[in-house]
């Protein structure tokens, strides 16, 4: 498996027969091979995860296959496409032929996706995250931690080869909050399992901070550091 950082939360995972592309909006995105089939996925309408512009890919590579938030309007979606799109809700799940597709519920709009394909097991959050505050009431804080430890249950002790997790510098001491809780879900995956930070809004020593703030964390091999667009990845 191969895994190119493209921007924010924008990801390709290579795969033998397959490419996975998510929450593409913006950045340069590496040569496609035409002999893999390409799956598409958006997590939600906000313009920093979905751009419409996604669907001119099916007019270079004619087998791509998209799979959206259902918040996204089908009326976003070309005519000639919408055969090759589904559109999932949160708690979803579809199977097709290379891969399966399961949907958790986000604490923003849309979904989080896992995909089983090929034998790999992958997370892309989207906007599930613990999206506490500072200067937020008390109250509001507490039903943000409740609302993520519930909608990322599912996730508990499932093995992920790749997990897509964000980090946003935005929430000042509370950055780390989300990943924090993951990793703690997930604490008994296998050291092979890599966890790549993303919405950092291009501020990658976030990433650098969180590793020095968690020098003796037994999660802390499995965190990817990322420093810039076009890095890639084999994991």
């Amino acid at each position: 498996m191969r895994i190119t950082y493209i921007g924010h939360s924008g990801f390709l995972v290579e795969l033998k027969k397959s490419l996975l592309l998510f929450d593409y909006y913006e950045g340069a995105l590496p040569a496609l091979s035409h002999e893999k089939q390409l799956y598409v996925f958006a997590s939600h309408r906000h313009p920093d995860h979905f751009n419409p512009e996604i669907f001119g890919l099916a007019e270079k590579y004619g087998n791509a296959f998209f799979f959206l938030s259902s918040d996204i309007w089908e009326s976003r979606v070309p005519k000639e496409l919408r055969s090759r799109t589904i559109r999932l809700k949160p708690k979803d799940s579809c199977d097709l032929e290379q891969l399966s597709v399961r949907t958790l519920k986000s604490t923003d709009e849309g979904v989080a996706f896992v995909i089983w394909a090929e034998g790999n097991t992958v997370y892309h959050a989207g906007d599930l995250n613990d999206w506490r505050w500072p200067g937020e009431p008390k109250s509001w804080n507490r039903q943000m931690k409740e609302h993520f430890d519930a909608y990322i249950e599912p996730l508990r002790n499932m093995h992920l080869d790749a997990a897509f997790v964000p980090l946003d510098p935005r929430q000042e001491d509370y950055y780390c909050l989300g990943l924090d809780y993951f990793l703690s879900l997930t604490a008994g995956g296998s050291p092979s399992e890599r966890i790549y930070p993303m919405h950092c809004w291009e501020d990658y020593v976030i990433i650098d901070r969180w590793l020095r703030e968690h020098s003796e964390h037994p999660g802390r091999e499995r965190i990817v550091r990322i420093t810039g667009r076009g890095e890639s990845f084999n994991q």
